[in-house]
C-alpha cells in the first residue's frame, strides 16, 4: 500500500508539472509589445542605417579601387576606423558633432529646428557609420576583381564613366555589393555602444534588440526576456552571415568564369 500510495503521488506530481509546463511555455515563446517593438525599431534602424550608408559606401568603394591619389592611405585609414575604435568613442564624436551643441546638430536645430541625438535617426546614424567600412571592403573586393580592361574597351567606343560605370563595373560587382549590405545590416542590426552614446536607451524610440537585452538583464526575472531577444538576434545576425558568404562565393564563380 505504501509503494502504491507513492507511486500515484508521484504520478500526480508529475502530471501537475505537466500541465503547468504546458499552460507557462506559450507564454515563454510569445514576444511581448516591447519586445516586438524593439525588433520592428531594430530593423528600421538598421534599413535605414543601410539605406543611408550604401550609397557613399559604393562611390567610396569603387574611388578606392580605381583611382591613384596623393593620400589614399589617410582615407582608407579613416574609412576603416570605426572598425577599431571602441563604438563608444564613435558614439560620443558623433553625439559632439549632431548634438544640441554639435557644429552639424547646432546648425540644424538653429536653422531648422531638427533634433538629431537621442532619436531613432541617431540610432541609424550611429549603426550606419559602425557599418559602413565593412559594407566599403567587400564592395571595393568585388570592384578589384572586375577588369578594368573592359572598361577601358567601352571608354574608346564612346561611353560615358557614367554609362561604364552603372552599365559595366557595378552589375559585375553586384554580388559584392549585395554582400557588403548584407554584413552592414548585419552590424547595424548588432550595434550597441556607439548608439547607447549617441541615441540612448529611450525604450519605443531608441531601444534596439541590443539595448533590450541589456535592460532585461539589468532587471530581476529577465532573464527570459533576455534569452528570447538573443535567440532572434543570433537567428537573423546567422541569415545574414550565412547569405553573405554564398553571395561572396557566387561572387568568386562568376569572376573566375566557373559559374554553375
Amino acid at each position: 500500500m505504501t509503494v502504491n500510495s507513492g507511486n500515484s503521488c508521484c504520478q500526480q506530481v508529475i502530471r501537475g508539472v505537466t500541465i503547468q509546463n504546458a499552460q507557462t511555455s506559450p507564454d515563454d515563446v510569445t514576444l511581448t509589445e516591447p519586445e516586438i517593438t524593439a525588433l520592428w525599431l531594430s530593423l528600421k534602424v538598421a534599413g535605414s542605417a543601410v539605406a543611408i550608408a550604401l550609397p557613399l559606401a559604393v562611390w567610396c568603394a569603387w574611388i578606392l579601387s580605381r583611382k591613384r591619389f596623393f593620400g589614399k592611405w589617410l582615407v582608407e585609414g579613416l574609412i576603416h576606423l570605426p572598425l577599431v575604435l571602441p563604438p563608444v568613442v564613435v558614439g560620443y564624436l558623433l553625439l559632439l558633432t549632431f548634438g544640441r551643441n554639435g557644429w552639424i546638430g547646432g546648425f540644424l536645430r538653429e536653422s531648422f529646428g531638427i533634433t538629431i541625438a537621442f532619436t531613432w535617426i541617431a540610432a541609424a546614424i550611429a549603426a550606419g557609420v559602425m557599418g559602413f567600412p565593412l559594407m566599403v571592403r567587400a564592395i571595393r573586393l568585388a570592384f578589384d576583381g572586375v577588369d578594368s580592361g573592359i572598361e577601358n574597351a567601352a571608354r574608346t567606343l564612346g561611353a560615358s564613366r557614367r554609362r561604364v560605370f552603372f552599365t559595366i563595373a557595378l552589375p559585375l560587382a553586384m554580388p559584392g555589393v549585395v554582400a557588403g549590405t548584407v554584413l552592414g545590416f548585419a552590424r547595424a542590426l548588432g550595434e550597441f555602444g556607439a548608439t547607447i552614446a549617441f541615441a540612448a536607451n529611450i525604450p519605443g524610440e531608441t531601444q534596439t534588440l541590443p539595448l533590450a537585452i541589456y535592460t532585461a538583464l539589468q532587471t530581476p526575472d529577465g532573464d527570459g526576456i533576455a534569452f528570447r531577444l538573443a535567440v532572434i538576434s543570433a537567428a537573423v545576425a546567422f541569415i545574414a552571415v550565412a547569405l553573405s558568404e554564398w553571395l561572396n562565393a557566387r561572387s568568386r564563380r562568376q569572376l573566375s568564369g566557373r559559374e554553375t
